[in-house]
Parts: structure tokens; sequence; C-alpha cells
């Protein structure tokens, strides 16, 4: 059986992400996507616009000099435009490490990500690594 059309664009969005590569993520996100990323951080908040989103994940890997890796461990869907991403995200930053459970649930429109909306296993973790 043929991958679902959501799932495969996940799939290449975490490999981009993985690979580092940003203009392949820019070519599955659309113009005024908006990435929501929970916490009381400075790297929590709304983010607006496709530019807006491609220079977050690129502050994600200067903050932690390169280790942040998101491992995908199943994507589902609902073939009606929704797609939810589970991840193993580790990282390593001024002598901490996070190791976390997480989602990303994204909405599809056409063969776009229109909205990416994160959660994660434990937010305080996530506070203090990230603070």
């Amino acid at each position: 059986m043929a991958e679902h059309p959501h799932a495969a664009l996940v799939r290449k969005g975490f490999d981009a992400f993985s690979r580092g590569d940003m203009d392949a993520l820019r070519g599955l996100i659309a113009a005024d996507a908006t990435h929501h990323v929970p916490g009381e951080h400075p790297l929590a908040g709304d983010f607006k616009g496709v530019n807006a989103i491609i220079e977050m994940y690129e502050r994600l890997g200067a903050e932690t000099d390169g280790t942040a890796r998101a491992e995908l461990i199943g994507i589902c869907v609902d073939g009606r435009g929704h797609a939810v991403g589970m991840t193993r995200f580790t990282a390593e930053r001024n002598g901490k490490r996070l190791d976390d459970t997480g989602c990303i649930i994204f909405r599809i429109v056409g063969d776009k990500v229109t909205d990416l909306d994160e959660c994660v296993e434990d937010i305080e973790a996530n506070n203090e690594f990230w603070s």
C-alpha cells in the first residue's frame, strides 16, 4: 500500500530538516504558514510566514551548535488535510541536554503545509532548556 501523500509530505519535511536543507523546507511550506511553538522561552511563540519559520529552524541549529535532532517516530493522517508527525527531539545547549517526545500537527492544503502546531511531552523541561 502506498504512503498517503500527506504522510509523504511530512516525511520529506523531517528529512529536509534533518539534513539542514532549508531550501527544500521552503518548498514544502506555504508562504503565509504559521508554526506555533509552545512554552515560555525565547524560541516559543507564533512564527508567521515561511521566512520566519525558516529563521526559527536556523536558530534551533545555531543555539544547539548543530546538535538538534528530530527523529521521526511515526506519522498519522486523517485524509482531510491533517497529519501528525511524532518525534523524539534531542539537543545540547549550554551544558544542558534535552531529550523529549513531541509531535507537530500539520494542516496541509494542496501540496503545502499551511500550519504547524507543535506539542511537547515535558513543557517545563523545554522551557528550562531554551531559557
